[in-house]
């Protein structure tokens, strides 16, 4: 998915620490940006608040977005995590509803909202997930969805679909192009989107792309796992982890620095003891809750972020209905990154460049097997680049 923001900030974050050291628009840094969302939970656990990001016009898609900002930009190498719905969307051929964008339409929820059910559709049915070809450089997109179905074709020529289970995850390199669609049968979209920053010795790889049937796995007293990413319990006897393979569960996905992605469901009056990896920090995000991450109380789309050295993590579910979390880590990234619109690199200067080589190779039809290539099968035009911020970056010393 691209970041469609119609007014993208840019991002310099400091390695070792993911904190933004420098950002060019007030809107990172005012109500509702990246210099808010940050709480104390109290103990180890730092609370993450999402904000609303609109992400195109009056109609168009909502996301709640927990990273990138100010408090926390990365954990590990994810450095973006946006989550989106439930949200229904109506059949093709019903009868238009108001207007809409090509940037991606559905609507999101109410962020931060500390109250909630069990989880049903949003009001107001949309027509569903158009995000035409858009560029990606320097990090691999891990898309995966609860609800629903999307199409995904890139300039790779890879074509795939993504359903509930299953992983996308496309690995830009030096430099990709793709778009997304839910498909006609999809009638409620509901996921997250997430990217994972590439270090700089293989950030100018060539693009490729995967698709994985992700297993679940059982943890005990009736929760569940599926690992997308990395590797939970990796080298423990972890009890958690008794009905799988061993004392580990791997993932097939190539990724370039250690990470762990999953997905973990708890049953009504569920309280599961997983261990972690202590080199690593972590952090959780509700998709359906609340859920006490080490006594803290998360309600859906606030992130919990724990640090590194810790060697086990907590998560109770004391409500009447199943949860659902992802736990993410990674041991921290040592790289400072440059991050705008859908670009990550090392440098403004390189931003920059790729953004002039997109709006020159492809918006303007100069080269159509260039850095970004062409997405073949999608029935419309590219998506073009947002002017960039006029205040240059700058590292904070």
């Amino acid at each position: 998915m691209s970041n469609l923001e119609r007014d993208p900030s840019e991002l310099v974050i400091a390695g070792g620490t993911g904190a933004v050291a420098t950002a060019t628009s007030a809107a990172t840094t005012g109500p509702g940006g990246a210099g808010t969302g940050a709480a104390d939970a109290g103990g180890p656990v730092l609370l993450l608040l999402p904000r609303d990001v609109p992400l195109g016009g009056p109609r168009a898609m909502n996301v709640r977005r927990t990273l990138p900002q100010r408090g926390r930009s990365t954990i590990g190498a994810w450095c973006f995590i946006d989550h989106y719905g439930p949200d229904e969307i109506v059949a093709p051929n019903a009868p238009e509803i108001g207007s809409g964008t090509a940037s991606g339409i559905f609507p999101g929820s109410v962020a931060g909202a500390r109250e909630e059910g069990p989880g049903g559709v949003a009001d107001g049915a949309r027509r569903g997930m158009v995000v035409p070809p858009h560029p990606h450089t320097g990090l691999q997109t891990v898309s995966w969805l609860f609800e629903g179905e999307i199409e995904h074709r890139d300039s790779t020529g890879s074509h795939a679909a993504v359903r509930p289970g299953e992983l996308n995850l496309m690995t830009a390199g030096r430099g990709i192009s793709h778009s997304e669609v839910s498909t006609p049968d999809a009638r409620v979209l509901h996921g997250v989107q997430l990217w994972l920053a590439l270090p700089d010795e293989h950030r100018h790889q060539a693009p490729h792309f995967e698709h994985h049937e992700v297993p679940q796995v059982p943890l005990g007293g009736g929760a569940t796992a599926r690992v997308f990413i990395g590797t939970l319990g990796a080298g423990r006897n972890d009890s958690a982890l008794a009905g799988s393979d061993g004392d580990a569960v791997v993932s097939a996905a190539q990724v370039y620095s250690p990470v762990l992605g999953a997905q973990i469901d708890l049953p009504s009056g569920a309280v599961l003891d997983l261990d972690l990896d202590p080199t690593f920090e972590h952090g959780v995000l509700v998709d359906r809750g609340p859920v006490l991450v080490e006594g803290v109380t998360l309600a859906r789309s606030e992130l919990g972020y724990l640090g590194a050295g810790h060697g086990s993590i907590r998560l109770e579910n004391h409500s009447r209905h199943p949860a659902r979390v992802l736990l993410l880590g990674g041991e921290p990234f040592p790289e400072q990154l440059v991050m705008w619109w859908n670009f990550i690199g090392r440098s403004h200067e390189e931003v920059a460049a790729w953004r002039a080589q997109w709006q020159s190779e492809v918006i303007e039809g100069a080269d159509a097997a260039g850095r970004f290539g062409t997405v073949a099968g999608y029935p419309g035009p590219a998506l073009p680049a947002p002017e960039l911020p006029t205040v240059r970056l700058k590292p904070r010393t």
